[in-house]
């Protein structure tokens, strides 16, 4: 059995991440989001939108309800405008795609990481047991 270290683990996740880096759904990302960055409207709702939020930090922060619902409502309303933009929809859908990528990277990881240890100690993957699992839970043993 082959012993690693962090920094081998470590470089080899560099190495995944630049794979990951360079896939089509990343490719989608970095044009959706650069689209995003070009369009003035974006802009400028991105704008009022940071803006609003600021507004609505010191109305709470001061207890001032009825304005802060007011500033509310209008950060409601942009966010609305904003996602009927089809270029906001493509950069949300790239952004979904890219962290399932991640997801299924790190699930992946953590289930074969799981069974192996499992294996490793002569455990029961249908019952998800390590070997020392298994071995106390037969019946007569000491418990």
């Amino acid at each position: 059995m082959t012993l690693y270290t962090k920094d081998d683990i470590v470089a080899r996740a560099k190495e995944l991440a630049q794979m990951i880096s360079e896939t089509e759904e990343v490719a989608f990302f970095k044009e959706a989001e650069s689209k995003i960055h070009e369009n003035q409207k974006v802009r400028e709702k991105i704008a009022s939108l940071k803006s609003l939020q600021k507004q609505a930090v010191n109305f709470q922060h001061y207890g001032k309800i009825e304005a802060l619902k007011m500033v509310e409502e209008k950060i409601q309303k942009i966010e609305q405008e904003l996602d009927e933009i089809p270029v906001v929809q493509q950069f949300k859908e790239s952004q979904v795609e890219v962290n399932e990528i991640l997801q299924i990277v790190a699930s992946s990881i953590s289930n074969t990481v799981t069974d192996h240890i499992i294996e490793s100690t002569g455990g029961d993957l249908l019952r998800g047991e390590t070997g020392a699992q298994v071995k106390n839970s037969q019946p007569g043993s000491c418990s």
